[in-house]
């Protein structure tokens, strides 16, 4: 009997191992979106990623734009890989490019030829020079390229061109970003010709769109998109915001984005309204803008519960699957700044658990 109690327990171990194991086969990750990873660099950040899990992040390399004296250019691009820190913490890089939507009313097939294989030149270019000629060890590897663009109906069909074309000169895992609109209506939208897909829940709205509404994640208008199971023709990843950002207005007139810490202007504002401050003081942060007494800032964030209720409604509706990759939107020196470590854990944990 007791033979047979030691044979039981054993086994209901291995089988919650084995559970354990499948469910953690879903990837933690960030995005990095600067050109200039320095952040990478210090220690507690990378005891902090440690902490969390985060197995891969998705580095912006550079941007493709269009200019009228040189055509199809990079812009915006990373001065350095860091390989020694992608190494020295086992974490997967995947190379992402950001594509300006407008640069399709400018090229034909041939333009659109040529500059997929650009990109896939400047980006092994990118990998190979993450090796020193002292160096002898090998190159700074990579098996996935991320393709990030705002797709519209009209240039559909040549950004999925330059997909196509893209998955075929780098054989590599391509992946493409998804925005909600396009999720909901494939049929409308196309489905793109990528291996997965990233679904990008935030930026529901424009951020002058609605002075009542939080323009970075909004519960309501996330399910207007995310109301029912929809078996999407791609798998999904999935990707979170915990970024925030201040929206600047002077004399009722927006001046623009700016990147302010709410302890950064507690002493010099006013609440007047959920979201809204209004400045009490002249403040002049680092001598590189003026704001006077009476301008107006919006203050966009996203909370814990927002995050929360995020992965909820994506569990409920089966968005994603136990291989599917967790992403958070994006990695700098204020990320553990903002969130602790048990509240970034947290959100990963809401997918990986019962997945």
């Amino acid at each position: 009997m007791k033979k047979h109690l030691i044979g039981l327990l054993l086994t209901l171990s291995l089988v919650s191992c084995n559970q354990k194991t499948n469910s953690d086969s879903l990837n933690n990750a960030f995005y990095y979106w600067k050109s200039n990873p320095s952040d990478l660099n210090d220690d507690q950040l990378q005891a902090n990623l440690k902490q969390t899990n985060v197995s891969k992040i998705y580095v912006k390399l550079f941007e493709v734009d269009y200019l009228e004296t040189v055509g199809n250019t990079p812009i915006d691009k990373i001065n350095d890989l860091n390989k020694d820190f992608y190494q020295s913490n086992a974490i997967e890089i995947v190379p992402t490019i950001f594509i300006n939507n407008n640069i399709f009313q400018y090229n034909t097939k041939q333009s659109l030829n040529t500059l997929a294989d650009n990109i896939v030149f400047l980006i092994n270019k990118r990998f190979q020079e993450s090796i020193s000629y002292t160096d002898n060890t090998k190159p700074l590897e990579f098996k996935e390229i991320q393709i990030d663009c705002d797709w519209t109906k009209s240039t559909q069909k040549d950004y999925f061109y330059l997909l196509e074309q893209i998955k075929q000169k780098a054989k590599k895992t391509i992946s493409c970003t998804l925005r909600l609109y396009a999720y909901k209506y494939p049929n409308l939208m196309g489905v793109p010709p990528a291996d997965k897909a990233m679904l990008m829940c935030y930026n529901l709205v424009k951020p002058l769109s609605n002075q009542n509404i939080n323009s970075i994640f909004d519960l309501a208008e996330f399910k207007k998109y995310i109301n029912k199971t929809n078996t999407y023709p791609l798998s999904l990843d999935v990707a979170l915001p915990i970024f925030n950002w201040a929206l600047h207005y002077q004399n009722n007139t927006f001046k623009g984005l700016v990147y302010f810490n709410k302890n950064q202007i507690k002493e010099v504002t006013k609440p007047i309204k959920p979201m809204w401050y209004e400045f009490t003081k002249d403040f002049n942060p680092e001598y590189q803008q003026y704001y006077r007494v009476g301008d107006l800032i919006k203050f966009e964030e996203v909370t814990t519960t927002d995050l929360q209720q995020i992965a909820q409604i994506l569990k409920k509706y089966k968005i994603t699957n136990k291989n599917s990759t967790i992403s958070l939107f994006h990695l700098d020196h204020n990320t553990f700044y903002n969130f602790t470590t048990n509240e970034i854990s947290t959100i990963y944990n809401h997918f990986h658990i019962n997945n």
